[in-house]
């Protein structure tokens, strides 16, 4: 069988010389167990501000633009009360996915009284990330943004500006939904108000001049759009990636299947908690997902 790239590096990490656990010092703790989670990185501070923003400036244009002008009442109530209770859950989403650990292994553990606390049987080996100098469980990746190794790592997204992890999948997903769904929503209603507006003056479909409703509208509508092929895509490759059990890193790198192979359901069920019931949809519901331990370091 051919070497990849990928298995000479793991092969490397699968050397017990290459652990030199000498080297490794845990990093004074800075911070107490119970400080929020929270990257500081410039980039992705600032695209979870835009993507409030965004979200901020639909609803300005829904409510203000389109709902409040309108003359039927039930409708400006059910498609407000509707619009704004599926972008206050896309927004509780987007904050859950980014203040919620998403499965950092201790930094720094690779010591040798750490190791041998581990109790190895002979010819067993472990990993050790030698940017972190921590030893990491099977499946978990480095991250250079978080500078920390994550469980189960899927990918950064400088949008919640964390990495999706073990931790909190269930609450990027979540955001990846109802940011779809809001979207959908709102290229309906724009459609729809452009319809009343051609029908009507359109002086009287909105509160504002007629050159300022299209364009707020047509910015809405590009906004809309995009996000909605960008996130429903994103839904997509997400639900694949937890009912196939592999994450988004170990598809793009091809690695080789160490782990159980397990049912679709209990794949979801290990990510959203069980039984079903709606908390899978809150994101204020945090799942009991039985998760191994982290210091299974066996290879």
């Amino acid at each position: 069988m051919m070497i990849t790239p990928v298995h000479r590096f793991r092969d490397i990490e699968r050397t017990p010389e290459y652990l030199q656990p000498e080297k490794c010092v845990p990093p004074p703790s800075l911070a107490s167990p119970g400080t929020m989670w929270f990257i500081r990185d410039g980039c992705g501070i600032a695209c979870a501000v835009v993507t409030w923003m965004l979200v901020f400036y639909a609803d300005f244009v829904v409510l203000l633009v389109m709902l409040v002008p309108s003359r039927d009442y039930v409708y400006s109530v059910i498609n407000g009360t509707l619009f704004n209770t599926l972008a206050f859950l896309a927004l509780a989403s987007h904050f859950r996915a980014m203040l919620t650990d998403p499965g950092a292994v201790p930094k720094g553990n690779a010591t040798k009284e750490f190791i041998e606390s581990l109790q190895l049987k002979p010819g067993q080996v472990v990993y050790k990330c030698p940017k972190c100098c921590s030893i990491k469980p099977d499946r978990a990746h480095h991250c250079s943004v978080c500078k920390r190794c994550i469980r189960k790592m899927d990918h950064h997204c400088p949008w919640v500006n964390n990495c999706v992890g073990e931790n909190n999948q269930k609450y990027f997903v979540l955001f990846t939904m109802y940011i779809a769904l809001i979207s959908l929503h709102a290229l309906i209603m724009v459609g729809f108000h452009f319809l009343y507006c051609f029908e009507e003056d359109w002086t009287k479909c909105s509160s504002f001049s007629p050159p300022t409703t299209v364009i707020l509208l047509i910015l809405l509508c590009f906004e809309a759009l995009l996000f909605l092929i960008f996130t429903s895509v994103m839904f997509g490759t997400q639900v694949h990636s937890i009912c196939t059990d592999e994450t988004g890193i170990e598809q793009l790198k091809k690695e080789e299947r160490r782990w159980a192979k397990k049912t679709k359901w209990m794949n979801m069920k290990a990510v959203f908690g069980h039984p079903f019931s709606i908390a899978w949809l809150s994101p204020f519901a945090t799942p009991d997902q039985g998760k191994a331990d982290p210091y299974q370091y066996v290879v």
